[in-house]
């Protein structure tokens, strides 16, 4: 099949088939006789692979880590559980992350209320005098 059947069939975008390609995730296809690309089952299989890894936000460089094992010698799974646990560790290390976030905005928020002006405008007020005080901080450090 040809790259613009492989990226309907997957639901990748051809761009993205390529960078896979260039590194190394998806093994070079066979050329047609006309310089096209001729993608098979296989290729097709592994797209859905990854596409699967990416949608729980695992790194390229983890997902090559996950083909390895998944096309090397069988062997026991400590190294793949090893890998899922620091992604989790990740996730869960965002989650704290945006949390803060949301609080933080959920402050913000309640800055301003219905029917002000922009010159009054809390969420404006507020974001101009913590952006004053952090550049202040950075440009003149005390000593």
């Amino acid at each position: 099949m040809r790259i613009g059947q492989l990226s309907q069939a997957t639901g990748i975008g051809i761009e993205t088939i390529r960078y896979y390609e260039k590194v190394g995730l998806l093994p070079d296809p066979a050329r047609l006789p006309n310089g096209y690309r001729d993608y098979g089952p296989g290729h097709l299989d592994r797209l859905a692979f990854i596409r699967q890894c990416r949608s729980l936000d695992i790194s390229i460089a983890d997902i090559a880590r996950l083909l390895d094992f998944r096309h090397g010698s069988p062997t026991d799974c400590d190294a793949i559980n090893q890998l899922v646990d620091e992604h989790l560790a990740q996730i869960r290390t965002q989650i704290v992350s945006m949390r803060a976030l949301e609080s933080q905005l959920i402050e913000l928020r309640k800055r301003c209320s219905k029917g002000k002006r922009t010159p009054d405008c809390g969420i404006l007020n507020e974001l101009t005098t913590s952006a004053r005080g952090k550049m202040a901080i950075k440009r003149f450090p005390s000593h």
